[in-house]
C-alpha cells in the first residue's frame, strides 16, 4: 500500500505542474464552458484513472527504463516509431512550460524578472537529476498533499463566500477563451496531452516497482486524486469567474486575496509542482537518448536544461495555449493504442483461462 500511494503521489506531482495548479489550464480547458465544464471533470477522471493503471502495469511488467519500450509494445513497430518521437519532443515542451510557469511565479509574488525566476528553476532541475530515479520520484511525490489541502481550503472558502448568482457566474466566465470547442473535447483533450507528456516517466515509474498489482493500484489512486484535484480547482475557478479575469495564475490570485499567508504557501506548492514537473519531463527527455546514471547522462541533462530555459522565453500563457492543445489531438492516438492493448489483454487472458479449466 505503501508503495502504491507513492507511486499515485509522483503521478499527481508528475502532471499537476504550473498549468494545472495554476488554474490557467483548467481555466482553458475546462472552467470556461461553465456548468458543463464540471461533467468534463468527470470524463477527465475517469480516463486519468485508467491510463494511469495500464501504463503503469504495462512499465511493471517490462521493466522499463524509458517510454521507447512502453510505446513500441503498445503501438508497434512503425507507429511505435512515429509516437515514440512525438512523445520525446513534447517532453521538451512541456518542460519550457514548466519553467515559464515558474518565472510567471516569481513576477506575479515576489516582483523579480521571470527571467530570474526560470533561471533560478531551471538551476534546481539541473541539481535534482544528478540523483538516481528513486530519489527523484520520492522528491515528486513530497510536495503533492501540501497542494491538496491548499486547493480543497480555495475551494470551499469559495462555494462559502460566493454571493454571485450561477447565472451571472456562467455568464462571465464564458467570456474566457477556451482551449476546445467544448467541454467534452476539452476534457479528452486536457487528459490526451497530459498522458502525451506524462506517459514517458508514468512508465519509468511503474519500471521501478516487479508487482504488477502493486504498479497498476498506484496508478489508479494517482488518477483518481488529479480528477479530485482538477475538480475543486474547477469549482474555485468557477465561483471567483469575475476575480480572476486576465491572471495568468489564477489560483494564486485566489489564495493571496484569501490571506498573505496562504498566498505565500500556494507559492510554495505552485513551485514545487513545477519544479516536480519540469524534473520529470526532462529527466524523461533526456533518458530517451542517455542511459541513466552515467557521467553522460549529466552532461546531456545540462545542455537539454538549458535550451529548455531559453525555449520558456516565449511566455507561460502562450506557450500553455499553443504547445498543449496541439500536444492534446497528437495523444488521442496514444489513448487509442492504450485502450486497444488492454482489450487485447483481456481477450488474451480469457483464452488462457479457458484453456486451463479445459486441463
Amino acid at each position: 500500500m505503501k508503495k502504491s500511494l507513492q507511486i499515485a503521489g509522483a503521478y499527481i506531482g508528475l502532471l499537476v505542474g504550473a498549468g494545472f495548479a495554476s488554474g490557467q489550464e483548467i481555466m482553458q480547458f475546462f472552467t470556461s464552458f461553465g456548468w458543463m465544464s464540471l461533467i468534463g471533470t468527470g470524463v477527465a477522471t475517469v480516463l486519468f484513472a485508467f491510463l494511469g493503471m495500464q501504463i503503469t502495469q504495462i512499465g511493471s511488467r517490462l521493466q522499463t527504463t524509458s517510454h521507447k519500450e512502453v510505446i513500441y509494445h503498445i503501438c508497434g513497430k512503425y507507429v511505435g516509431t512515429i509516437i515514440d518521437y512525438l512523445v520525446t519532443f513534447f517532453l521538451f515542451g512541456v518542460a519550457s512550460v514548466m519553467i515559464a510557469g515558474s518565472g510567471s511565479i516569481f513576477q506575479q509574488q515576489i516582483g523579480i524578472s521571470p527571467m530570474i525566476g526560470a533561471f533560478i528553476l531551471t538551476l534546481l532541475v539541473i541539481l535534482t537529476l544528478c540523483l538516481n530515479v528513486k530519489k527523484v520520484i520520492s522528491i515528486i511525490s513530497m510536495i503533492t498533499p501540501l497542494l491538496l489541502l491548499l486547493i480543497f481550503v480555495i475551494a470551499i472558502y469559495s462555494i462559502i463566500t460566493n454571493q454571485t448568482g450561477l447565472a451571472k457566474l456562467d455568464s462571465t466566465i464564458s467570456q474566457h477563451p477556451s482551449a476546445a470547442p467544448n467541454w467534452l473535447i476539452g476534457g479528452m483533450l486536457y487528459v490526451s496531452y497530459n498522458i502525451a507528456a506524462g506517459i514517458s516517466m508514468l512508465a519509468i515509474i511503474g519500471g521501478t516497482v516487479k508487482n504488477k498489482k502493486v504498479a497498476s493500484f498506484g496508478g489508479l489512486l494517482g488518477g483518481l486524486g488529479l480528477g479530485l484535484l482538477l475538480f475543486l480547482i474547477n469549482l474555485g475557478l468557477f465561483m471567483n469567474a469575475g476575480v480572476i479575469e486576465g491572471a495568468e495564475m489564477p489560483t494564486l490570485l485566489l489564495a493571496s486575496n484569501l490571506s498573505p499567508v496562504l498566498g505565500f504557501l500556494m507559492t510554495i506548492a505552485l513551485l514545487g509542482m513545477v519544479y516536480n514537473t519540469a524534473v520529470g519531463m526532462l529527466y524523461a527527455f533526456t533518458a530517451r537518448f542517455v542511459q541513466p546514471g552515467t557521467p553522460r547522462f549529466k552532461g546531456s541533462v545540462i545542455v537539454v536544461s538549458v535550451l529548455s530555459f531559453c525555449a520558456s522565453f516565449v511566455g507561460f500563457t502562450e506557450l500553455v495555449g499553443s504547445v498543449y492543445p496541439i500536444t492534446g489531438y497528437l495523444g488521442f492516438i496514444l489513448i487509442v493504442a492504450i485502450f486497444i492493448a488492454w482489450l487485447w489483454g483481456r481477450k488474451k487472458d480469457s483464452k488462457n483461462a479457458v484453456t486451463i479449466s479445459k486441463i
